[in-house]
């Protein structure tokens, strides 16, 4: 009986223990896997993935002692009562990746003790998110990436506007520059009121895009140069004329909306359409109109541009002009493949032409374009026509591709 009883006993106890056991089990453990741990710091480049912050944390900021300064931090908390820890659907797994921040001390502390209420679980989701997308984009980038960035920088409208390294990298990316300031052409010190100034201006773009391509300088290894480019229009294109074309050129557009000059992902095409709206009399007489961000109308061209002139024009198929509506590189590519249409149809159109009185209101990338494929020798000179707002007319300005 002892025995028998001493044996209901032990399966009894048993028994509670394996009950025990399997309820301790269902508590989630604080140890994080090493495996998480790795895959965490190769997501955030072992840097700090709070919004702005970004300190690298394998290395001490003062003794450049080597280690892990980094802290893992629970986006929701590790138990229900804790920061964002009643948020929405709790994670199956708390030590999940997903669920997890590399944050230096001090924002680990602010968004934890100091201020847990004002960084919420969305809001922290999005920090992780756009810095890891970072990370892997620019870890993405290969040798054969580089380009050597220029800047033509003038007063529009009597302005200029500062462009930010960190633009410069976001644009273009997955290439990356050696130097993101680049070679910068600065027209800035100059008077875009005085008379003489498109000529100087265009003088002094020839001058240091020769210097440009000279034997050792940077874009002689990189083999490329991304273009960031503000100034007058007839400027843009005299600009394009001389940037050879044995180098491909990227050229970037700046974004009204979000101020910035990286290519928008998402949206339609606008595609380019090229009709002939005007039969000249005269063989040797040619105007381009090209109305892309803002409009010309026909009967507003000097009186110069009278019935000899044969009159093409080259719209937007899907829209109407407006300045914002460049935002897809798809749309510089097409341009340039209509503009070659358009230069070879009026060739065969007007045999020996020697000039096309072009009339552009186009935006920067565009006008680079206008340009830069132009052919040396083949293609007729531009005669680039201005709106003066003064004036309330347009009026020639600079003469390009002429025997050059």
């Amino acid at each position: 009986m002892t025995t028998k009883s001493n044996g209901k006993a032990a399966d009894t106890k048993t028994r509670k223990r394996s009950t025990l056991g399997s309820a301790v089990q269902r508590i989630p453990s604080r140890k994080i896997k090493e495996t998480t741990k790795l895959i965490l710091f190769v997501r955030a480049g072992g840097r700090c993935e709070f919004d702005g912050c970004n300190e690298y944390l394998l290395r001490h900021p003062l003794t450049l002692d080597e280690g892990n300064f980094g802290q893992m931090a629970h986006i929701v908390a590790f138990k229900p009562k804790g920061p964002r820890g009643m948020t929405g659907v709790r994670p199956l797994d708390i030590n999940d990746v997903d669920n997890l921040m590399l944050l230096c001390p001090s924002c680990h502390k602010l968004v934890d003790e100091e201020r847990p209420q004002d960084f919420t679980r969305e809001t922290l989701e999005k920090y992780k998110r756009d810095h890891e997308t970072r990370i892997f984009t620019l870890t993405a980038t290969k040798a054969d990436r580089k380009t050597t960035v220029v800047q033509l920088k003038s007063r529009v409208a009597g302005q200029t506007v500062a462009i930010p390294v960190a633009d410069v990298r976001q644009a273009v990316s997955p290439r990356y520059p050696d130097d993101p300031r680049g070679y910068i052409i600065d027209l800035t010190s100059m008077r875009t009121e005085d008379n003489d100034f498109l000529q100087v201006a265009a003088s002094t773009i020839k001058t240091e895009v020769q210097r440009l391509y000279a034997p050792g300088m940077e874009v002689e290894s990189t083999r490329h140069i991304s273009l960031f480019a503000l100034a007058p229009i007839p400027l843009l294109i005299y600009l394009g004329r001389q940037l050879s074309n044995k180098v491909p050129v990227d050229p970037y557009q700046r974004h009204r909306d979000t101020e910035d000059w990286a290519w928008k992902q998402e949206g339609k095409p606008v595609g380019y359409k090229f009709v002939q709206v005007q039969k000249g009399t005269g063989r040797s007489k040619v105007a381009l109109v090209l109305p892309l961000s803002g409009p010309i109308k026909i009967k507003d061209l000097p009186l110069e541009i009278d019935t000899r002139f044969s009159i093409y024009e080259i719209t937007l198929m899907n829209g109407t002009a407006n300045p914002t509506y460049l935002r897809l590189r798809e749309d510089v590519t097409e341009f340039r493949r209509v503009y070659q249409e358009v230069l070879r149809a009026i060739a065969g159109n007007h045999l020996a032409l020697r000039e096309i009185h072009l009339f552009p209101a186009v935006p920067a990338p565009i006008a680079v374009l206008c340009g830069r494929e132009l052919l040396p020798k083949v293609d007729p000179a531009l005669l680039v026509y201005d709106y003066d707002k003064h004036k309330g007319g347009f009026k020639p300005t600079l003469r390009i591709n002429d025997g050059e």
